[in-house]
């Protein structure tokens, strides 16, 4: 037998590699852009940060000198004679693995939202990548995706495809899932005339939807007050906490309101504007056959046009304005009907004797009161 020489002995004592092999690797040199790992073969390997992670990294904050690592061999001569390695296509191999178990468990996943794309959402699982489209990214329409970019989410695997590099992760059915089960928790402990809390969802013309924790109630714009609200958005914005009772529930429709009864501008009215009565207002809007005058929040009172003074008065405009504070005696009240009458004129007309001026009172009353009911109804 012929003697070898010491380089034959030396390559016949070093394992051979392929292309797509394992091999554990022993790092014997790191820099911020590559690894160097002695993999027991005649040359040493070569992990470049980008085939170690998806996300940029600096490779001398997470592998040092010493440390060993299952590495795959992307190619074993690069023409230079250098063995190439990569970490993140053995992870995400595992990852893929990961991500079939399930798949076919039906196993929901947490991961944070890596990549904000134009058709949705991209997570990674051990470097493995899953796809979730905008429209199950979502149980509610989502203009602009970049609110999830760095949240953490929970998925479940809908459809895995590997070979073609397509697994999609739905978050919606989750969503849908869980406040379907909310739902069913708020309307088994909630009744009408219960006092809750809610947070504004979203503000419209006709009213505010408030988030119960479960299901959305609707509080009207003629329930936000017991006064005049001409625009909900001047009262509510998103995110406002809201205080209101449940007015009634219609299968998973809620109605809210917040004119609680304890504050009811009414009570007591009665007594407050009595016929008789002497009250400051504030005019609050006006027609051509009279203004309508604030005396409290919620209680409005109609002044004629005729009983704004001893002349004739063509429209109230030409002597009253919106805003301005007038003094007046309330000459017609009906609880029932919430409508209260006032004459300007019947603090001038003092000179009259007492017997006249109770009769004007009765006849401005009725003037008051039954010719313009309807446009009061209107406005109240």
């Amino acid at each position: 037998m012929s003697e070898m020489s010491f380089e034959q002995m030396l390559e016949d004592s070093l394992k051979t590699i392929r292309n797509g092999e394992v091999v554990e690797g022993t790092v014997i040199g790191v820099k911020p852009e590559e690894a160097v790992l002695n993999i027991g073969y005649k040359a040493d390997g070569i992990l470049t940060r980008n085939e170690y992670s998806n996300d940029p990294v600096d490779l001398t904050t997470v592998v040092k000198v010493g440390d060993k690592m299952d590495v795959k061999v992307v190619k074993v001569n690069d023409g230079e004679g250098q063995v190439l390695l990569s970490y993140k296509r053995l992870q995400a191999e595992k990852g893929n693995k990961r991500l079939e178990e399930a798949f076919n468990n039906h196993e929901v996943l947490k991961a944070t939202v890596s990549e904000v794309l134009s058709g949705g959402l991209s997570v990674v699982i051990d470097e493995a990548k899953v796809f979730i489209p905008a429209s199950l990214a979502s149980d509610t329409f989502e203009k602009n995706l970049n609110k999830f970019k760095g949240q953490e989410i929970e998925f479940v695997i809908t459809e895995f495809n590997p070979r073609r590099r397509r697994v999609i992760g739905d978050r919606k059915q989750l969503l849908v899932a869980k406040k379907a089960e909310l739902q069913k928790e708020l309307f088994a402990k909630i009744a009408v005339g219960d006092v809750i809390e809610g947070v504004v969802k979203n503000v419209t013309d006709f009213g505010a939807f408030i988030d119960l924790g479960g299901a959305d109630g609707l509080l009207h714009i003629s329930e936000m007050s017991w006064g005049r609200v001409d625009n909900p958005k001047k009262i509510y914005k998103v995110g406002d906490t809201v205080k209101a009772f449940i007015k009634d529930i219609n299968d998973t429709k809620i109605a809210l309101s917040t004119k609680f009864e304890d504050e009811n501008p009414w009570k007591n009215a009665s007594e407050r504007f009595a016929v008789g009565n002497v009250v400051t207002g504030k005019v609050a809007r006006m027609t051509d056959f009279g203004a309508f005058v604030e005396l409290a929040d919620g209680v409005d009172a109609l002044l004629h046009v005729s009983q704004i003074s001893k002349e004739h008065i063509e429209k109230p405009s030409d002597v009253l304005s919106v805003g301005q504070e007038i003094e007046a005696k309330i000459v017609g009240f009906v609880e029932e009907e919430k409508k209260i009458s006032l004459s300007m004129k019947a603090l001038l007309e003092t000179e009259a004797p007492a017997k006249e001026a109770d009769a004007d009172d009765s006849d401005v009353a009725d003037v008051n009161i039954d010719e313009v009911a309807a446009s009061l109804e209107d406005e109240q």
